[in-house]
């Protein structure tokens, strides 16, 4: 067990919330949203087709899909620390391996490796963390902490700058290094359950008072096992709804620069348009929190899926004669994606509790994994054969409208917790 740290003058669980959200800035900045920028640097340099490209960020998806509920495991066994602290290596092994490139199966090899290192330092480890930490407060902390994914899109002129003005290799190994640099140290910050340190979530006024470790009786924990979620038919629809999620935001977002330029937008400017789009998207994640907690989390997340089937209809009619529709699909989409992001992972804690939080998630993140491995090489395709990603985009707000379809028929939490708790 990790040493017991210091009590703090506020709740520990507000500095995890804090390392989360650096986290999730750095990483997401350059292993996810960083990608758009480096993708024309190497297609002009190797000859690839977009579709190959496009694969190198959906095997980063696959792996991570299938990493995802040993993740979970792992992290409800482990806790967070060893899992963020070995993932910031990993991550740098994959920038320094991509760096090296001379063939398409290394470069692939290389995302491998940066999924991995995504899978053991992000999403499932970190939100398992603010779950534990934070119950009443949940939404408000998981809207901060996704913030930092969306912070994250601060960073694409800042690799595109380094791509241009140092050549791509460099720039990979430049942001390898960089992740030794921010997200080890940060892994140090993490923690697993308050109950362990004396504390009840969200820092309530009666602290447990930490017995001695052997004497030490087990928390009772709230929810769902693991078993009941999967039987239920809750999982699969929240799961194929996030998998329509992900099919069209990681389409949008890898191929974002190449179809700006391919209306003629320079790249100094798709990369400021890619920026804007995730950081947008932060007023979603912040409010979608509360939003939820106000007017019911279900409702916020339905109203996101038809905002983001609004935004991507609006994109798939873009032009360089007609670019200011950027403007309201940036913020239809990035609004309707950011607060579909912090609802999401609400409305899992409000249907399957904390018990197996991290497990179940991991599970949710193994069924998204399909929509993240095909819509990303999809859309190449389709520019590759017809030279437009018009079409491409007008079908996938079609894929949306079926993420809204399976979120707005989803029953009430209170009916499906109380039949779980009768088996």
């Amino acid at each position: 067990m990790d040493s017991d740290p210091k009590r703090p003058r506020f709740f520990y669980g507000w500095y995890i919330v804090a390392a989360s959200l650096v986290n999730l800035l750095y990483t997401g900045g350059v292993a996810h949203f960083g990608f758009t920028a480096v993708f024309e640097p190497i297609a002009n340099e190797f000859k690839w087709s977009y579709a190959q490209i496009s694969l190198a960020s959906s095997l980063r998806g696959l792996e991570m899909g299938l990493l995802a509920p040993v993740v979970g495991f792992l992290v409800d066994k482990w806790g967070p620390k060893k899992m963020v602290f070995g993932g910031s290596i990993f991550l740098c092994l994959g920038f320094l391996l991509l760096s090296r490139v001379e063939s398409l199966l290394v470069f692939y090899l290389a995302f491998v490796l940066i999924a991995f290192g995504m899978s053991f330092s992000g999403g499932t480890v970190i939100m398992t963390a603010v779950a534990n930490w934070f119950q009443k407060k949940a939404g408000l902390a998981m809207g901060i902490v996704v913030s930092g994914f969306g912070l994250g899109g601060l960073l694409i002129p800042i690799v595109t700058l380094l791509v241009d003005t140092y050549e791509w290799r460099t720039a990979m190994v430049i942001i390898g290094f960089g992740t030794l640099g921010i997200v080890l140290p940060l892994s140090f910050i993490m923690r697993h359950r308050p109950e362990d340190y004396g504390y009840n979530p969200d820092g309530e006024d009666d602290i447990v008072l930490k017995p001695e470790i052997e004497n030490k009786e087990p928390v009772p924990e709230t929810g769902m096992t693991v078993r009941q979620a999967l039987k239920s038919r809750v999982f699969w629809q929240l799961s194929i709804a996030s998998s329509c999620h992900s099919f069209l935001l990681g389409a949008v977002v890898t191929h974002m620069m190449p179809y700006l330029s391919s209306l003629g937008v320079e790249r100094s400017t798709g990369s400021f348009i890619a920026m804007i789009l995730p950081v947008v998207s932060i007023v979603g994640r912040l409010n979608g929190g509360w939003l939820g907690d106000r007017y019911g989390r279900k409702k916020v997340f339905t109203t996101s899926f038809f905002l983001m089937t609004i935004g991507v209809f609006i994109y798939g009619c873009l032009d360089y004669s007609r670019l200011w529709l950027l403007v309201p699909f940036i913020l239809a989409l990035s609004l309707g994606w950011g607060g579909s992001v912090t609802t999401r992972l609400t409305l899992l804690r409000e249907y399957f509790g904390r018990r197996s939080f991290g497990t179940i998630m991991g599970f949710m993140s193994g069924v998204m994994m399909v929509g993240h491995i095909t819509g990303a090489p999809l859309a190449g395709w389709i520019y590759d054969n017809w030279g437009t990603y018009r079409g491409a985009w007008l079908a996938y707000g079609a894929v949306t409208l079926l993420g809204a379809f399976l979120v707005f028929t989803l029953p009430a939490a209170k009916s499906v917790l109380k039949s779980s708790e009768e088996e």
